[in-house]
């Protein structure tokens, strides 16, 4: 099989000719400005489903060059914009998500002696704790020239760390693979030390048998990882697969019946886990809102953003339809429509708070600490504001 020609590379000139040319509404200053900064490649992922869907020579369906009616640079810039709030949001909760499992994993582990990690036999047999241990060392040896802990144990206690000092250099997946690898009783011992007290009585035998080998939040963890990573590189999180996790019997916790039914590989099913998991590690924290508000504010109103994009159940399709209608309708800042004296601008105006309060619990099952932004006060910034390099 022959292999395809790489592209020629364009300046910056030709890739705003070449997005003009296949129908984008765009500006020269303000496209030269964040193509310079971000790059054509990187910001092509949040144009890509907007390009038309259709067939090639061999009657494949496929996406075309041109974009469907309406695109528009603007559009773009404000999605990938949002993204990146996103990500420091996320970044923001799974450090507190990853410091609490440390912690708990610690207590739990200590209990049987400051290196007990060390010994096999408190894990299930099946776990590949040799493999993990070499992992561990390494994170060890990268860490002893800039961690002063790590230097003082190997200097004064031989090399011997407890896990108290040892958790501090271990990334997330090691965390991760760390609570796969315990047994069953110690699993649920830590998730409902966290809140996550499974209903077995609601499962089907079959799954009630899966479950009980092993608890669903290993999958969860290790997609909380592939999160981090992520957003640790600075990579797409909107419109992205993660790995897979089941959901079935973690619907069955008060407060997470909102995750996607059978599985989530989705970032809504991530956020649904990570807001519930924050109620008990950070219960004053108002990341929740702050999420909420994001996903109303920055992302639903994007008419490249689909539901199935971000995983979002149907309970929010009503606003995300009201919301377009309404930019649509004017073409002018949301804040604008708001204070029209119509009868769409009224009505809208009057339940905004409302809807946000319902989403909210959709999201979070009830109970959410809110952030402090009043739920009706974000709008469309005008033009200027809105494309500036920030």
């Amino acid at each position: 099989m022959g292999t395809i020609p790489l592209k020629p590379p364009t300046t910056l000139e030709q890739q705003i000719e070449r997005l003009r040319k296949r129908g984008m509404s765009i500006e020269d200053d303000i496209a030269q400005q964040w193509l310079s900064n971000i790059s054509y490649y990187r910001l092509s992922a949040y144009w890509y489903p907007n390009r038309i869907i259709t067939k090639n020579s061999d009657g494949q369906i496929c996406r075309g060059d041109l974009f469907i009616p309406r695109t528009s640079f603007e559009d773009v810039i404000a999605l990938y914009e949002a993204d990146r709030k996103l990500r420091t949001f996320i970044h923001d909760g799974i450090e507190r998500i990853e410091v609490a499992l440390r912690a708990r994993i610690g207590e739990l582990l200590v209990s049987e002696g400051s290196l007990s990690y060390r010994n096999k036999i408190i894990f299930r047999p099946n776990f590949k704790h040799e493999e993990w241990l070499e992992t561990a060392d390494k994170r060890v040896s990268r860490a002893m020239r800039r961690n002063e802990s790590i230097k003082h144990y190997a200097d004064q206690y031989g090399g011997q760390y407890p896990f108290w000092v040892l958790a501090d250099v271990l990334d997330f997946s090691d965390i991760s693979k760390l609570y796969e690898g315990l047994k069953t009783t110690d699993q649920y011992k830590l998730a409902e030390d966290l809140g996550v007290n499974i209903d077995l009585n609601l499962l089907p035998a079959n799954l009630r048998r899966k479950t009980l080998r092993s608890h669903p939040l290993v999958r969860w963890f290790e997609q909380l990882s592939i999160v981090r990573n992520t957003c640790a590189h600075h990579g797409r999180l909107w419109n992205k697969s993660f790995t897979p996790a089941s959901t079935n019997a973690l619907r069955t916790v008060d407060g997470l019946s909102t995750l996607p039914d059978g599985q989530s590989g989705r970032i809504y099913g991530t956020l649904v886990l990570m807001a519930f998991l924050l109620r008990t590690i950070s219960p004053n924290s108002s990341w929740q809102g702050k999420v909420v508000n994001l996903l109303e504010d920055k992302f639903i109103p994007n008419p490249i953003v689909s539901m199935k994009s971000m995983g979002l159940p149907d309970s929010w399709i009503p606003f995300i339809g009201l919301i377009r209608i309404v930019i649509l309708f004017n073409n002018l800042p949301f804040r604008v429509i708001c204070s029209a004296k119509t009868v769409l601008s009224t009505s809208l105006r009057q339940i905004y708070p409302a809807i946000t309060m319902v989403n909210q619990k959709v999201f979070t099952g009830g109970g959410v600490s809110t952030s402090s932004k009043n739920a009706g006060s974000s709008r469309r910034a005008p033009r200027s504001q809105r494309l500036r390099w920030t």
